[in-house]
């Protein structure tokens, strides 16, 4: 399948540009007001033209046309000329079935205005793969689309989806701002839990010979008994080896950061992230002292900071000159009714059982939400700004009953970045060109 599958590629690659094909629906009111209303835009700003971002929209087929496989965007009738919908069944066809799309970037060239008549081509670009990623094996297949009013080309966008083979082992599904990764907690780690909640450093120790042990376990490994007490640490120790993480990402995080392997006064070893330490200034041998890092209202984990250095500040989502954050509740409502707003009808959207049987934990938001509630965060934070274009980069899924939370700060040019962050991580940076006010 691989090698037939990158022939087919090479030889869509190499057509070039499509012909055009009639977007099925004139830009009008009706549709603008029905994705304006979903995504919670009500500045009314949008009675002349049309909203830059839901581009791609205009071009969505609907329920009755031609089925898109794999969820792909695209238009009635299309000719299968340079199209990734080849592509796409070739991968549906050898168990590739699950897909999920992982970058988008538009270019606005103008607004549209109400009536316009809109056409659309498709530049196929290439398929990478196969690779391992969380969700299974898959293949990144790209592609563009140009939209033309007339003669005069209005926008253009890259699209990139991952298609790949569900494993089956969806993930827990959100509960809010709770963080994902919990401890297992038993009869051998209760009291070291405990001991967190409770500001304490609890290092087992065994009830016959003394000796201390780290990770806790049932059995003293030196004279085989099995009662145990503990005694609490100080707090402090000595980097006895580190790593720098870059990969896979861990929710929550942000790489390139230091997980160390500290060695205490009390004579064990204890694995925490290095906290407030660049990855250029770990070093073995480095004094630590201990500091508790809150992840969510239940949980503490036991971390390190280099010793005689302030505790880590909280992190606070960086605001653009002082704007406040968009916080959106992703109720099952919210994620179903953007998804049907933007014409996106692929099922991992709209249908809990589809979306746990491709392997996640629940309906997520669509990419064209996603790109338009950072339309939305830029629009209200600066109303006079217009959008050049929008590139942006997914990261983990944002799943009904999560909260998306977006925030942006200057990055020089005149651009954004905006960052949409869930329970488990970033959902979303984005960076948004603005042109100069009409």
């Amino acid at each position: 399948m691989h090698d037939r599958l990158m022939a087919l590629a090479d030889e869509l690659a190499a057509e070039g540009e499509s012909a055009a094909t009639p977007c099925p629906d004139s830009v009008n009111a009706a549709m603008i007001r029905n994705w304006t209303r979903a995504l919670g835009d009500r500045s009314g700003r949008w009675s002349e033209y049309a909203p830059p971002a839901m581009i791609q929209v205009w071009s969505m087929a609907g329920p009755d046309e031609r089925p898109q496989p794999g969820g792909r965007s695209g238009q009635v009738g299309r000719e299968e000329t340079a199209s990734p919908d080849r592509i796409l069944s070739t991968l549906d066809g050898a168990g590739y079935v699950g897909v999920v799309a992982t970058n988008c970037e538009h270019t606005y060239d103008r607004y549209l205005r109400l009536g316009e008549e809109l056409s659309t081509t498709v530049i196929f670009d290439g398929v990478t793969g196969p690779k391992r990623t969380a969700l299974g094996e898959g293949y990144f297949v790209t592609w563009y689309e140009r939209w033309y009013s007339g003669g005069e080309r209005v926008a253009e966008m890259l699209f990139r989806v991952l298609k790949f083979k569900p494993r089956g082992d969806a993930p827990p599904a959100p509960s809010g701002g709770r963080y994902p990764l919990r401890p297992a907690v038993g009869p051998d780690t209760r009291f070291f839990w405990d001991g967190v909640r409770a500001g304490e450093l609890r290092i087992q120790r065994c009830a016959e010979c003394g000796a201390l042990r780290h990770p806790p376990g049932p059995m003293c490994p030196a004279c085989h008994a099995t009662k145990r007490d503990h005694v609490t640490a100080a707090g402090r120790g000595v980097v006895h080896s580190y790593v720098v993480h870059h990969h896979p990402p861990v929710p929550g995080l942000t790489p390139p950061y230091v997980v160390a392997l500290v060695e205490l006064e009390e004579g064990v070893r204890i694995i925490g992230d290095l906290l407030g330490c660049a990855p250029g200034d770990a070093y073995v041998g480095m004094p630590v002292e201990l500091e508790f890092q809150r992840m969510d209202e239940e949980l503490t984990l036991p971390q390190w900071r280099p010793a005689g250095t302030a505790p880590a500040a909280v992190e606070e989502p960086e605001h653009a000159e002082g704007e406040a954050g968009l916080r959106i509740e992703l109720t099952p409502t919210f994620v179903i009714s953007t998804a049907l707003a933007t014409r996106d009808l692929t099922p991992v959207h709209h249908d809990p059982a589809v979306a746990r049987a491709q392997g996640s934990a629940d309906i997520f938001l669509n990419i064209l939400t996603t790109i338009g509630l950072v339309q939305r965060y830029v629009l209200e934070s600066r109303p006079d700004a217009r959008l050049a274009g929008i590139a942006l980069r997914l990261g983990v899924p944002a799943y009904a009953g999560d909260t998306l939370t977006l925030t942006g700060r200057p990055v020089g040019d005149g651009a954004l970045e905006v960052r949409g962050a869930v329970g488990a991580g970033d959902h979303v940076v984005a960076t948004v060109r603005l042109k100069e006010p009409a």
